[in-house]
This record gives structure tokens, C-alpha cells and sequence, in this order.
């Protein structure tokens, strides 16, 4: 996705780059800050969008808000278009639903193809984060050509957000007891964890009791692993075991195998 939008001019013909991508996955896994990472690493204009940016009260305005931003996007290029949580736009659609809604849906995968204008929006990229990838519908999943898992961080990326967390605390675990987090955490999300080395970080201060009216910043002690031991029983994981399993079917059906 970043190496096209840098040489443009070998990315041509069917080496063409997809046009675009979706990052599906459990909540607080970093698909944002992935797609984030992407506009700054291809030096593209980023515009984030969501459902409440497109819609309307107005009968017509989203359509002509989809226009426009497509538009702002072929001239601002090479533009990356994010649109966070992308199953609230491009659900399923069925007879039932409500006429703007569909339209909206209609005029998005319009512009989606570049049917008005393709020549103008070959360096537009369109990523979508999703935790619900089995409700789209179907034309946005063909649009959307490369389809990414985003799992749970593994052990080693756990030490590694862990050990992240701390440097913004002035603290750095031991190598051992950095280890031990990682093993203990199994089935934590990049959330999960910021919210334990949060709460692990509190455990000091509670220690204090009375005296935290007049202690200084120096009296605290370190971040130690009984404090992530205690953050445990409070801070659990936020993603289910068969929510997992849904993900991991949909990714073995539709998803790219790397």
C-alpha cells in the first residue's frame, strides 16, 4: 500500500495497487493507528471519516457529501480515505431499510469504482476498520480487495507494548518480569493492556493512603510486578474466546492469507 503511492510510476498496468483494503479484527488491536501509519509512511493526505460525516438530515446531502469527499480526495492525491467502523455505513442491504440509507450506500460504491471519474482517482486508497466484518454487504466486500486480519497481540508484542507503556512512566521492568506480564496477559488487546499498566500504575499511589496529601513525587515507589498482578483482578479481557473464533472463520473464508 506504501511503496505504490511512493513509485507511482512502476505500480502501473496489473501491478496497478487495490484500490481497497479493509482491517478487520477484535476492538483495541491498533487498526486506526495502522491506518494512520499508512497516509503518514506514503506521504498522502488522511481524511477520517465516519457515519456522522456522511449523513444528513437533509434528504439528498448524503449522496453530495460522499461526492464531495471522493472529489477533495482526487485532488488532494495520493489521499488515503479511512472510514472507521465501516460496517455502520456499508451494512447488508435489504428491502426493509430506509430509502437515504440505501442511496447513500448506492452513491458510495459509485464513487468507490471511480465510474464518474477513474482516471483522476488511481492514487486514492479507501481503508475501512471494522469489528463486525460479517455484516457488510457483499459489493463492499468485493470492492474491498485486500481484506487483513488484525489478531491479538502476541506474546512478544505484548512485552513490547508493555514495556512502551512504561518508558511514558519513567520506569523500565525488568527483563524477567517483563516476561511474566506478557504470560499473563494471554488474550489481551493493545487497550486491554494500556488500561492494566494504567491500573498497575495506581497501585503506589493507593499505597499512600492519608500521607498523598503531603508526599512527593520522589516518596513513590517503582512499578513493580505485584502491582500488574493486582491490575489483573481488575482489568479483564475485553474479547471473548468465541468472539475469536468468528473472526478467525471469517478470515479463513475472505480473508488474505500472508
Amino acid at each position: 500500500m506504501i511503496l505504490p503511492s511512493l513509485r507511482p510510476e512502476i505500480f502501473t498496468g496489473l501491478r496497478a495497487p487495490p484500490r481497497g483494503l479493509l482491517l478487520f479484527g477484535p476492538p483495541g488491536t491498533g487498526k486506526t493507528l495502522l491506518a494512520r501509519a499508512v497516509a503518514a509512511e506514503a506521504n498522502a493526505t488522511f481524511f477520517s471519516v465516519s457515519a456522522s460525516t456522511l449523513t444528513s438530515k437533509m434528504f439528498g446531502d448524503g449522496e453530495k457529501l460522499v461526492r464531495a469527499l471522493f472529489g477533495v480526495a482526487a485532488q488532494r492525491q495520493p489521499s488515503v480515505v479511512f472510514i472507521d467502523e465501516i460496517d455502520s455505513i456499508l451494512t447488508a442491504r435489504s428491502s426493509s431499510e430506509h430509502e437515504a440509507s440505501r442511496r447513500l450506500k448506492t452513491e458510495f460504491l459509485v464513487q468507490f469504482d471511480g465510474v464518474l471519474s477513474a482516471s483522476s482517482q488511481q492514487r486514492v486508497l479507501v481503508m475501512g476498520a471494522t469489528n463486525r466484518p460479517q455484516e457488510l454487504d457483499d459489493a463492499a466486500i468485493r470492492r474491498l480487495t485486500k481484506r487483513i486480519y488484525i489478531p491479538l497481540p502476541s506474546n512478544g508484542a505484548r512485552a513490547a507494548l508493555v514495556a512502551n507503556l512504561m518508558c511514558k512512566q519513567g520506569k523500565e521492568l525488568p527483563a524477567a518480569e517483563l516476561r511474566a506480564v506478557a504470560q499473563m496477559t494471554d488474550g489481551y488487546s493493545g487497550s486491554d493492556l494500556a488500561n492494566l499498566c494504567k491500573e498497575a500504575a495506581m497501585g503506589p499511589v493507593r499505597e499512600l493512603g492519608a500521607r498523598i496529601y503531603d508526599a512527593t513525587v520522589e516518596q513513590i515507589r517503582e512499578i513493580g510486578l505485584a502491582d500488574f498482578q493486582s491490575g489483573l483482578r481488575v482489568i479483564r479481557p475485553s474479547v471473548r474466546p468465541e468472539t475469536l473464533a468468528q473472526y478467525e472463520a471469517w478470515n479463513a473464508q475472505l480473508g488474505a492469507s500472508f
